[in-house]
């Protein structure tokens, strides 16, 4: 194997870890694409049950914290003979 070919042949494997390197790089970045277009898709307007149930808690915990405030201001009523 004579100079010339050897040159060649770091040549080429050069080449081909620079070729091999641009690859992943690409791949990296569809791969990174294609999770935030997945991230995007998840996120619906439509809520789950388990959200559903979360609100309807929440509504019923602001209702009772009202009527706990208006029986408050009741007996408040009541005690100065309003």
């Amino acid at each position: 194997m004579g100079p010339v070919s050897l040159w060649s042949s770091l040549l080429n494997t050069q080449e081909e870890i620079i070729m091999s390197a641009s690859m992943m790089r690409k791949l990296g970045v569809a791969m990174l694409l294609a999770l935030m277009l997945g991230g995007v898709a998840a996120c619906q307007d439509d809520a789950g049950p388990a959200e559903e149930a979360g609100q309807d808690i929440d509504e019923a915990m602001e209702s009772a914290g009202e009527g706990m405030e208006e029986m408050g201001e009741d007996i408040q009523d009541a005690a100065d003979g309003n």
